[in-house]
């Protein structure tokens, strides 16, 4: 029975994985696609944070192979992390179906880079959708269950920012076609790639784009508004609606399968108009392929390929204007909480005159007045690794003054082997890693790690010890302090370490206020437990 929603795109795609009978969610929080997984898990899906996106997609594809449906989920960047199953994982193919949602981050309103995942679909080999609003997130994560399948693929489900968080009203379907779990087949040559079954199934993964591609002519994912003979325009996701305010009078050619491209409907449409302008958030993605199919199209000015889209900036570049956009207002800008545990840390480090390997996390915020105490930032868990490289390069003196700091969340995601390294690979002036450990994945909203106890659904788990994996590593300096209440004699711990020719780590434990907060609330919701 059909029911009306007002949903946030990233709640359709929970739904629809509901209605899709999606065995496991499985994925690492990062906007603006947290929501995904909150959301399902709320509405009874079985999801859960993974330590990162990489093994995120690792246990997707077991849950796959299994016969069962699996969605993973991640902003642009963890596709990165993800990146070295999922180009192998396009040559093995699937069992059940396998939808890997990629949010990417226009404009950087949370983000290090303004990557755009479409270029991975066509790098990877895989089939792309791109949904326009909420109802098409809905009904094209169902479908691309569907395709996935039918296929023998995994399919990127590819959001952004606005549709992630916009919201619109969505008529959910409900389960019309239960799926039926496959049983699950030995198949070596299709499941493991070594180098004679892999070279079979490049070909066979070749063979398929081409299905796919002929597929895309008559998929119908495409969508065609009427209009003007004068100006017809090219277009996907969210595009679609600056498209619409910007240009009524246009004639439009919205894509939701964006690769393969429905290359015969493209030119159709583009011959069918005196000029064809290509309007995309990102890269030339499709105006460039387009183009090197022989189609002649208009792509976008230099000055769009940087930040989001919006009404304006889409009649900027329908009327060829393409000066300057005005300076933004200057906002506020974003600072660490009152009572945040980070801010005795970042102030110590600050005042001994620290070069500090920053990583990311909300602590990131440490680079900013008044604490000025952050030097570098990268990637989530490269700030150890760039701490052993300046140990390695600078001179001695200041070599002694190099910290990495990275967060609880963040050292389970990827700063694991980074602590290896430092322990196998010593470098000859010691190294100091501070651990900020608040409990929490406090940037995203508070979701909770391998570290905190609880899993996504706040089930009881048993949390990663910190200090006992360190040790392990082979790390025999480890001292956990709470910077709030011991300013001091973390002051004197760096000192001390920082003068040592040795490896260290210091675990600056305190809980997120706001973190304490969530646990209050939810102890007293559960009657007092923990």
């Amino acid at each position: 029975m059909s029911q009306k929603r007002i949903l946030s795109g990233d709640e359709a795609v929970a739904y629809a994985a509901l209605a899709a009978s999606v065995r496991l969610g499985a994925g690492y929080p990062g906007t603006p696609s947290t929501e995904i997984l909150e959301t399902f898990s709320k509405i009874g899906g079985a999801a859960e944070w993974a330590p990162n996106e990489k093994v995120a997609l690792e246990v997707g594809i077991g849950v796959s192979f299994g016969g069962a449906r699996s969605i993973v989920t991640m902003k642009h960047v963890g596709l990165n992390v993800a990146a070295d199953p999922l180009f192998t994982l396009t040559y093995t193919g699937v069992n059940g179906g396998l939808v890997i949602v990629s949010a990417d981050d226009p404009g950087l309103a949370s983000s290090q880079n303004e990557q755009d995942n479409r270029n991975y679909a066509k790098a990877a080999k895989m089939p792309m959708l791109e949904p326009s609003d909420s109802q098409e997130a809905y009904d094209f994560t169902i479908k691309a269950f569907e395709l996935s399948e039918k296929f023998d693929t995994p399919v990127l489900l590819r959001m952004t920012t606005r549709v992630c968080h916009s919201q619109t009203v969505v008529h959910l379907h409900g389960e019309a076609n239960p799926f039926v779990q496959k049983p699950y087949v030995k198949n070596i040559q299709k499941n493991v790639m070594v180098p004679a079954f892999a070279k079979k199934a490049h070909v066979r993964l070749e063979n398929t784009m081409k299905e796919l591609a002929a597929c895309a002519e008559t998929s119908g994912f495409e969508q065609v508004k009427p209009g003007s003979k004068e100006l017809g325009v090219i277009c996907s996701g969210i595009s679609y609606q600056h498209v619409c305010e910007a240009a009524p009078e246009a004639s439009v050619l919205k894509l939701g399968l964006t690769w393969p491209l429905p290359m015969k409907k493209i030119a159709e449409f583009a011959n069918s108009v005196k000029r064809c302008v290509v309007i995309e958030e990102g890269d030339r993605f499709l105006a460039d392929a387009i183009s090197a199919a022989g189609i002649k199209v208009e792509p976008k000015d230099d000055s769009l390929l940087f930040g989001e889209l919006n009404v304006n900036r889409v009649k900027k570049q329908l009327d060829r204007d393409f000066t300057p956009d005005p300076a933004p207002v200057p906002g506020r800008p974003p600072q660490l909480c009152p009572g945040c545990p980070h801010r005795k840390s970042f102030e110590t480090l600050r005042d001994l005159g620290c070069i500090v390997a920053g990583d990311i996390g909300c602590y990131t915020l440490g680079t900013l007045p008044p604490f000025s105490a952050i030097d570098m930032c990268v990637c989530m868990g490269a700030s150890i690794g760039l701490g052993l490289g300046l140990r390695r390069s600078l001179p001695e003196e200041q070599a002694r003054k190099v910290v990495s700091v990275i967060g609880d969340s963040t050292f389970l995601h990827s700063g694991l082997t980074g602590i290896v390294e430092m322990a196998y690979n010593r470098p000859k002036t010691g190294h100091v890693v501070i651990i900020l450990d608040n409990s929490t994945t406090a940037m995203t909203g508070l979701q909770e790690n391998p570290a905190t106890g609880h899993l996504l659904n706040m089930d009881p788990a048993i949390p990663v010890n910190l200090e006992a994996v360190c040790r392990a590593c082979g790390v025999n300096n480890v001292d956990i302090v709470d910077t709030t209440k011991e300013t001091e004699r973390f002051k004197n711990l760096v000192q001390e370490r920082l003068a040592s020719n040795d490896i260290s780590v210091i675990i600056a434990k305190r809980p997120c206020v706001l973190q304490m907060k969530k646990m209050a609330k939810f102890a007293k919701k559960n009657g007092g437990a923990k």
